[in-house]
């Protein structure tokens, strides 16, 4: 089925929307249609353009399409994309810095193979790099290199699978126990992480390692996974139950392997811009990652959340914001929120104390959208569930249907909740499936991909929905005004949410952990 698109032809973001009442259009006008008698939250939205927020698309993609085809952190496109931010910001009159950090940097270089030789011949298929749309196995993120043929020997598992998840197969040394040099370990998803499984596997001698899905609902198919970091050598995938229940049995079941992997430490940078004016004991931030999957340019991943938010710090900077407004385009998040990470950890503890709440916009043009707004009532630090009812207040006002999305430690908000500052942000969906309910809220299609080409690289300039970049950017425009004058934002809470955490534990924006 064909992709819904509402391009922006000429004017202002208005011409995306026609369906809105005009009265109630606030971000969705240009300019030449704000009322300066109005509140500041909706000036500024009212400031904010749709062939602005395009013309930085466009120059993302014009940086991809130079560098490789991609803007992954630690490469050429990123630093383009760096420096193109970094210049836009200066000559506004932000106060902009570069924030450099170390990274563990991966990339496939090539497809994975993995064959059984015997005893039934069989090809399996493999998922792209990126694991935009995954096959029968994915290699794991800092998995090693190599091509080995070898007899699969399982280990410590449980066939069939436990009701909850609760396996421990490859978690400790001794499981290896009586396992043969030079074999590919067949290891079962369990309780602990993947990285502990492989390093394991590899002390035992291990030439390979296959990682299958436990078996339980909702754990059975194919996933991708990281193993947090380089020092694993040998191959490392993970595979559907099937799969992995099917190399049990027979025994002596003899596999290819075969993966082809850069693991390195690379340099780069967040990108920080503060205003000049505000009370500097209350400071508000907004963030989006700058950075793409090697796989593609991140036009909507996240192309989208970084020019959205560029162009209202634009617009911002004609404004007096009684609070500090702080804006950040972080590095390195496809590969597990690193930028965000080296922030916050970085940030000593009395400027934290003076961070009221972080805004996260990852995201925000999704093809076949949903309007969602992170559930600051479920899993946010307190300060959170106001921030999730500033967004709804913004779209009600728009009569704009939106739907609450949980924080599952997918992306930058992450490590802002983890130390309890309050959080929201807007999200449109990446490669979740659209439900009937939200069909009927938003169009598109039910039973498609919010975005088809997550992680892909289809994820081009022609992979964003106007109209969703628009509104939320509007969206954006609203919340970020509306704390930067406000006498009392959310403040930072002394704990930290023990779901959220839980979630941040489990899951990363470029996989699964364990």
């Amino acid at each position: 089925m064909p992709r819904i698109f509402r391009r922006v032809r000429t004017g202002r973001v208005i011409a995306a929307t026609a369906a809105v009442p005009l009265v109630l259009s606030l971000g969705l006008a240009g300019a030449a249609y704000a009322d300066p008698g109005a509140p500041p939250e909706r000036q500024l939205a009212e400031s904010v353009q749709a062939p602005n927020i395009k013309r930085h698309l466009e120059a993302f993609q014009n940086i991809a399409n130079a560098n490789g085809g991609n803007r992954a952190a630690g490469t050429p496109g990123y630093d383009a994309s760096r420096d193109y931010v970094a210049e836009k910001l200066r000559r506004a009159g932000y106060q902009v810095t570069l924030q450099k950090f170390d990274f563990p940097f991966f990339q496939e270089r090539s497809t994975a193979v993995m064959e059984q030789i015997s005893p039934e011949p069989k090809t399996y298929r493999p998922t792209p790099p990126g694991g935009s749309q995954l096959g029968d196995f994915a290699t794991l993120t800092y998995s090693g290199s190599g091509n080995p043929t070898a007899t699969v020997q399982g280990v410590d598992l449980v066939l069939p699978p436990s009701p909850e998840p609760s396996s421990t197969s490859g978690c400790e040394a001794q499981d290896f126990a009586g396992f043969k040099s030079g074999n590919i370990a067949l290891l079962q998803r369990g309780t602990c992480p993947f990285a502990d499984k492989a390093r394991n596997a590899q002390a035992a001698g291990a030439s390979g390692v296959i990682i299958f899905n436990e078996g339980q609902p909702g754990r059975t198919d194919t996933f991708t996974g990281t193993l947090g970091g380089p020092g694993v050598t040998v191959p490392v995938v993970g595979t559907s139950f099937a799969v992995g229940e099917d190399l049990a049995s027979p025994a002596n079941t003899v596999v290819r392997l075969k993966t082809d992997t850069e693991s390195t430490t690379r340099t780069t940078h967040n990108v920080l811009a503060e205003t000049k004016r505000g009370n500097a004991d209350k400071v508000v931030m907004a963030g989006a990652h700058l950075d793409s999957v090697v796989s593609g340019p991140g036009i909507n991943d996240n192309g989208s959340g970084s020019a959205g938010l560029l162009e209202v710090a634009l617009r911002m900077a004609a404004f007096q914001p009684q609070n500090k407004v702080r804006f950040a385009w972080w590095g390195a998040e496809e590969l597990g929120l690193l930028g965000s990470e080296h922030y916050v950890a970085n940030l000593p503890e009395a400027d934290r104390n003076k961070l009221r709440l972080y805004l996260n916009f990852d995201m925000i043009g999704s093809p076949n959208y949903a309007f969602k707004i992170y559930d600051g009532s479920e899993g946010g630090p307190a300060g959170s569930a106001e921030i999730e009812k500033n967004f709804a207040r913004y779209f009600d006002m728009l009569r704009i249907p939106h739907v609450p999305t949980p924080f599952d430690g997918r992306s930058d908000y992450g490590p802002f909740i983890a130390v309890g500052i309050p959080a929201g942000g807007l999200f449109t969906g990446a490669e979740g499936i659209k439900t009937p309910e939200e069909q009927q809220m938003f169009g598109g299609e039910a039973g498609k991909a919010y975005d088809p080409c997550y992680h892909s690289p289809c994820d081009t300039i022609a992979n964003i929905n106007d109209r969703a970049l628009a509104v939320n950017t509007g969206a954006i425009a609203y919340s970020v005004a509306t704390y930067a004058f406000s006498a009392d934002p959310p403040s930072r809470a002394t704990t930290k949410s023990a779901a959220t955490q839980r979630g941040k534990d489990q899951m990363y924006h470029g996989g699964l952990i364990k």
